[in-house]
């Protein structure tokens, strides 16, 4: 479910940058792509308490590490994507 919700989030970044540039008003593009961003932590983590509720400890210790750091490039890029809307007016 969170490659789901990365995968919406990565394609509403683009269409934020895309429309900014061409001088729209992206700000419902940056609002879902910072809302699905949020999503895919919170279903990261929870199939992490999953994985601790099963004791499924093999699955922790093989996703958790690599992904942990992934998600966190993954939320920095995400803000830095959509912050391009905010620094660009759109002309008019």
């Amino acid at each position: 479910m969170w490659l789901f919700f990365c995968i919406i989030a990565a394609a509403a970044a683009v269409l934020n940058v895309i429309w900014t540039i061409k001088g729209g008003e992206a700000k419902w593009f940056r609002f879902i792509s910072l809302s699905f961003t949020a999503f895919t932590l919170c279903a990261f983590y929870s199939a992490d308490a999953k994985w601790v509720l099963s004791e499924d400890w093999s699955a922790l210790l093989d996703v958790t590490p690599v992904m942990s750091k992934a998600l966190w490039i993954g939320t920095v890029i995400s803000i830095v994507i959509n912050s391009v809307s905010l620094f660009k007016s759109p002309k008019k």
